[in-house]
Order: structure tokens, then sequence, then C-alpha cells
């Protein structure tokens, strides 16, 4: 299918064999799936307490603060980007078109992979909390994780619009607990030391301590913002919505965060936030083994114990919200590269109610044998699965969006489409030089933060398994360079590859 036939598609809202439903999906409901991505309360109970105590302290709401801004400045040329490409592999196409198709290509192979690893990661980590949440039935990890995996399968094949509606009403839920919390000590004027802006968001205390490690976590809370461009093909006058979406999904997740994280600091208290942190989270001397009792202590004693009983619950919906996010998100990248002929051609053929249905049964493939590997060789879900993947898929993610930057550049300097120098150039360079500070400090704390450091906690410290996985997105992007060289000619006719990414 052509570029006009592809648009003709959207517009029209008909789905056809190579075409997703268009007119599906409004702003919001774009960032519904974002949102849900960025798992606001598991990040809130997994992330905050880990900066609390090995970051920079009461100054974890500063640095999310900044983190936002950061993924803001990204979002200016993404934006610009997303009003000139309208394809459902978001990426792939914009840095095709600004960096050549081998390019577009490796980075549409390490953006599928990202998305894989980091649902298959929450897998783990849901089934470990679904086996922990009910002893009683002596039901293993895995087989929690298998049931999840079913779910998303059958909510998958259904209408976008659905499942949008369905991680709102989820998200509605999620949000208003952690906010509701983060008033309560507001209006109580804070905790043991009040309520202490500077001593959260002033640049001395962002820089204080490990800011490094600090920054690291606080990034890990925006992974799959950059989803709403793959939606563009579903959603109401595209050119529009994408954009608006972008910078929306960021400002609520930059405010969430900063916000909410503040109110527990100040309830925590500023002064000794670590030490209490540290108390809190500790079970059978492990450090930070139940983070999410920072959190929940907060909501007890500035709401009451209703609050954290329903956040339990609210944090198990919250990661299969966000798993689900993710399965349409790779869905949708299996279902481009299918059409574009990186894939076999079914895989881009949309089902009957317009939506991926072949790539959807290949992304549940995916995690079916992922987590029956890690079951049968006996590694833990959480400390191997959930660590090892999600971090290894930040990389990756970043490493791509450094790329979307300089591929911004060079397209609109070549075209001259758009005559914005600040969205067209400066933005988008100063978020090239944030995604290559990002790499470096993801990179030089890998071991620390994905578990595989050891004994040791020097930076660049890692066992062979971390290394392999630290390696491994700039290795399969090597990878996805040379297939595309070979196959080259094949591709040639493809006119969906060749409209869309050259």
């Amino acid at each position: 299918m052509s570029q006009p036939q592809a648009e003709a598609a959207v517009v029209s809202g008909e789905p056809s064999g190579s075409s997703l439903t268009g007119n599906a999906i409004g702003v919001f409901g774009i960032c519904f799936f974002v949102i849900a991505a960025a798992a606001p309360i598991a990040g809130m109970t997994g992330l905050v307490p880990s900066i609390l105590v090995i970051g920079n302290g009461a100054a974890a709401p500063g640095t999310f603060l900044v983190a936002g801004l950061i993924f803001a400045l990204f979002s200016v040329g993404y934006a610009a980007m997303s009003d000139r490409v309208v394809h459902t592999g978001a990426f792939f196409a914009y840095i095709g078109r600004g960096l050549g198709v081998r390019w577009g290509i490796s980075s549409a192979f390490l953006t599928v992979m990202a998305y894989c690893l980091v649902q298959t990661a929450v897998y783990g980590y849901l089934g470990a909390v679904l086996a922990g949440s009910f002893p009683s039935l002596s039901v293993p990890w895995w087989v929690w994780s298998m049931i999840a995996v079913a779910l998303v399968q059958a909510l998958g094949l259904l209408h976008v619009e659905f499942g949008a509606k369905l991680l709102g009403l989820l998200l509605i839920l999620e949000v208003g607990s952690m906010v509701l919390t983060a008033l309560a000590v507001f209006t109580h004027g804070g905790g043991p030391d009040g309520l202490d802006i500077g001593g959260s968001f002033s640049p001395a205390a962002i820089m204080n301590g490990a800011p490094g490690i600090a920054f690291a976590f606080a990034f890990a809370g925006f992974i799959g913002f950059e989803a709403t461009a793959i939606y563009g093909e579903e959603s109401r006058n595209p050119r529009r919505t994408v954009p608006l979406a972008t910078y929306l999904s960021v400002s609520i997740i930059t405010v969430l965060f900063a916000v909410v994280s503040f109110g527990m600091v100040s309830g925590v208290g500023h002064a000794h936030v670590a030490d209490e942190t540290l108390r809190l989270t500790t079970v059978d001397g492990v450090p930070l083994a139940d983070p999410a009792q920072a959190l929940f202590h907060v909501a007890d004693v500035y709401v009451g114990s209703w609050l954290p009983e329903l956040m339990k619950w609210l944090l198990l919906s919250s990661a299969f919200a966000c798993v689900l996010a993710f399965h349409n998100s790779a869905a949708r990248y299996f279902f481009a590269m299918g059409r574009g002929g990186l894939l076999p051609r079914a895989i881009g053929r949309a089902g009957a109610r317009g939506v991926p249905a072949h790539a959807s049964f290949l992304q549940t493939g995916v995690a079916v044998l992922v987590i029956a590997a890690f079951a049968l060789l006996r590694l833990d879900p959480v400390v191997n699965l959930f660590y090892w993947f999600s971090i290894t898929a930040i990389v990756a993610l970043t490493f791509v969006q450094a790329l979307v930057s300089i591929a911004v550049i060079v397209y609109f300097r070549r075209t001259g489409e758009d005559s914005r120098v600040w969205n067209v150039l400066i933005a988008p360079a100063l978020s090239l030089v944030a995604m290559v500070w990002i790499l470096y400090l993801l990179l030089s704390r890998f071991g620390l933060i994905s578990g595989t450091a050891g004994a040791s906690m020097a930076a660049w410290h890692m066992s062979a398994t971390g290394w392999a996985l630290a390696l491994s997105p700039f290795v399969a992007f090597v990878a996805a360079m040379v297939y595309s060289a070979a196959t080259a000619e094949r591709r040639s006719g493809n006119e969906v590859l060749r409209e869309f990414v050259s």
C-alpha cells in the first residue's frame, strides 16, 4: 500500500489488509496508554525509594522534574517530525527519513526488542507479586505470569478504544490514590520537617549525594512516553493529536512523579528520609526488599489504613496496565515491520477489527518463550527477569532516542520543511546532548541498577552477565544493520518501506 492509500484508509477509518482502524482513538486515549506504560504507582513504590536511599535523598522530586524537562526537550523535535510522518513504526520511520533506510531498520529491531524486554520484565514482576499475594494457593510465579499473558492477548485483539477505556479507569484509581496521599501530607503541613521545597528542588540538593544514580532511576520512570506516535495511524487528526498527546503525557508524568514524591519525602521527613526509607523497606536484613512500604507507610499515617490496602491491589492493576500498554506498542511495531517487508508479510496484515492480530500473537509468543526459559532455569522473576530486562530496555530506547534527535536535525536541514530554529535545531541538539548524558549514566551504573554488580559498588563493575546485557542493545543494532544491508535488494520494490522510511 502506498502512502496516499495508507493515509486515505486512516482518514476514512476503514481498515484494510495493511492498515489499522483510523479515527479510533483521541488525545486522552493515547495518553492513557503512555501513562499506563510508565506504571505510576509501580514507579512510585520502586523507583522513588531507590533514589531516596542510594541516590540524592530528599531531592528525588527535583530529579524527576529535571528528567521531565529533558524529555520535554526531546518531545519538541519528536512532535515536529510527527507532523510530517504518520506511521505506526514511529522511531523506525523518523530515523529512516533522517538518516536513511538502514538506520531506520536497525532502530526498528532495537525498539521492538526493548518493548519486548520491558513487557516480559513486568510479566515477571506481576507474577512474583501475585504469587506473594496468594501464598495459600501455592501457584508458582510463572503460572500467574502466563495467566496475565493470556488476558493481555485477549485484550490485544479487541478494538484499541476498548483498551484505552480500560486503562483510563485503572489509571484514574491509581493516580487518584497517589494524589490523595500527597494532598493529605500537604494539608497537614508536611511531616517532622514540614514542607522543605528547597531541600527537594534546589540545584544544590539535586546535585547532592549520588545524582547519577538518582537520574538513572528517574529516567526509568518515563519509559514508554514516546509511544504516542505509534498510535498515529489509529488516532483522530494524527498531525494534531500526536504532538499534543506527547506534550501532555510528558507533563502529566513529570508533575505526578514530582508532586507525589515530594509528598512522600515530606511525609517521612526531609532530614532523615534515607534512613527512614531504608528502615521501612528492609526485610530480613535486605535493604529495599519491599520498597512499596515507603509509600504505603505515608498513606497509612496521613490518610488511613484503608488506602494502603487499596494501593496493594492498584499496584497489581498498574503492572497489568503496563504490560497491556507495551503489548500494544510492541505489536504495532511488529505490524509496521511486517508491512515494510522486514518480517514475514503475514505479520503486517491487520485483523478483522483493524488491529494488528498476527503481530499481537507474535509478541505473545516472545513473552511465553522468555517466561518459560526463566522458569526452567529457575531464575528469580524480580531479581533476574525484571531488573535485568528493564534496565537493558531503557539503555536501548535511550540510544534510539539519541538517533531520533540526530534524525530530526538532519531531516529538516535537508528538506527545509520547517523553519522554526528552536523546534528543528536547538531543542533536538540539546536533547541529543541530554540523551548521550543519560546513556552514560545508565551504562556507568548498569551493574548497580540491574543487580549485576556483585559485591562491588564501583562504577562500571559488572559480572559477565551484566556486560552481556549492557552491550546487547548495541550488538543487536549492529546485527540489524548487517541484516538490512544483506536484504536491501529484496526490499527495493516495497512501496511502504520506500515512501515512509526513505
